[in-house]
């Protein structure tokens, strides 16, 4: 079995075959055949869109709850596909972007704009997934299984929710 997508030329094609599947491709979003990852990520936003406003300790179990579904589903789909990284699986978009959005949620007292909180959040969360800088591309490369696929993504979420506060904070202040 491959490690990532990218270690090999011909990745087995991925098909929705039992639970791990469906929730690994975010419901078949990651099948998609240009950025799965993308796809997957305005999936979770778009599913998270109607929640803003429950209580934040609901958003967060539920996150906690999605990131070890996340782990399960990731490593069963790599196992069923043949790749441990396969570009279908975007549960791990899903929980990254769902921490972008919970931090500045979390962390800022005042009212949050919900659409420059949603879009922000998504485009800062994809830049990091994108580019990988430290720690984002070390997690991926050294964390092996499905710790590795989920790890990365979340790390790239913190960055995101981060970004996304100060953000948020500076056009408060200004």
């Amino acid at each position: 079995m491959t490690t990532l997508h990218t270690d090999t030329d011909n990745p087995t094609q991925a098909r929705i075959t039992n639970i791990a599947t469906v929730v690994a491709s975010g419901c078949g979003t990651g099948l998609s055949p240009i950025v799965p990852g993308t796809v997957g990520s305005v999936f979770a936003v778009a599913c998270l869109a109607g929640t803003l406003g429950a209580p934040l300790h609901w958003h967060w179990w539920s996150w906690l709850f999605a990131v070890l579904l996340a782990v399960w589903s990731a490593g069963r789909a790599g196992e069923s596909w043949g790749v441990i990284d396969h570009p279908a699986i975007v549960i791990d978009e899903v929980v990254g972007v769902w921490l972008a959005l919970l931090i500045p949620m979390t962390v800022l007292t005042f009212t949050l704009p919900s659409g420059i909180l949603l879009l922000g959040s998504f485009a800062l969360f994809r830049v990091f997934d994108i580019v990988k800088p430290w720690p984002v591309d070390i997690l991926e490369r050294h964390v092996p299984g499905a710790w590795g696929v989920v790890l990365d993504d979340l790390a790239a979420g913190l960055m995101a929710g981060g970004c996304m506060t100060l953000v948020l904070v500076g056009t408060t202040t200004l």
